[in-house]
């Protein structure tokens, strides 16, 4: 795609949390996976998949798996469906209610910008997955974060 935004920067978290949420697609019902390195709160990447569950979880970790250095990152997650999908491609995971909360805000926020749209879109899957990006290219490169100190994820890295 020549308009996108370029991918987040390469990291090797140590911890990463990994989590889904619903969204509204021309009134059908898609979800949005997301990963996120636990310290420099840099999303590592966000995909959209028509349903949820083992499949598509296994599939989005394999694709972060090409995109980042996960070798020795432990993930934190909230359910055994994700603790099979790390077991299908050699990851290693832990359920975790409590230390997830830096997925957990960045999907608040991600929430909040959804629902200027009223919880669903109408418009194309492949649109959506452009707002995506650039979303996530803002969060990682431009909106400076409190918890880091008024520094963007990507400046942490660097």
């Amino acid at each position: 795609m020549a308009d996108s935004v370029p991918d987040p920067p390469t990291a090797k978290p140590s911890r990463v949390a990994v989590d889904e949420t619903a969204v509204k697609i021309n009134g059908d019902w898609s979800w949005v996976y997301a990963a996120i390195d636990f310290d420099s709160r840099l999303i590592l990447d966000v995909a959209m998949f028509g349903r949820r569950g083992t499949d598509p979880a296994a599939a989005f970790l394999h694709r972060l798996t090409e995109k980042h250095d996960l070798s020795e990152a432990v993930f934190l997650v909230d359910g055994y469906g994700y603790l099979i999908a790390l077991s299908r491609i050699g990851l290693s995971g832990q359920l975790d209610y409590v230390e997830r909360n830096p997925i957990e805000k960045w999907f608040q926020t991600f929430k909040m910008r959804v629902d200027r749209f009223h919880n669903s879109w109408v418009d194309s899957r492949g649109s959506v997955r452009e707002w995506l990006e650039q979303f996530v290219h803002y969060y990682n490169t431009q909106r400076p974060h409190q918890s880091l100190n008024g520094q963007t994820p990507a400046e942490v890295l660097n």
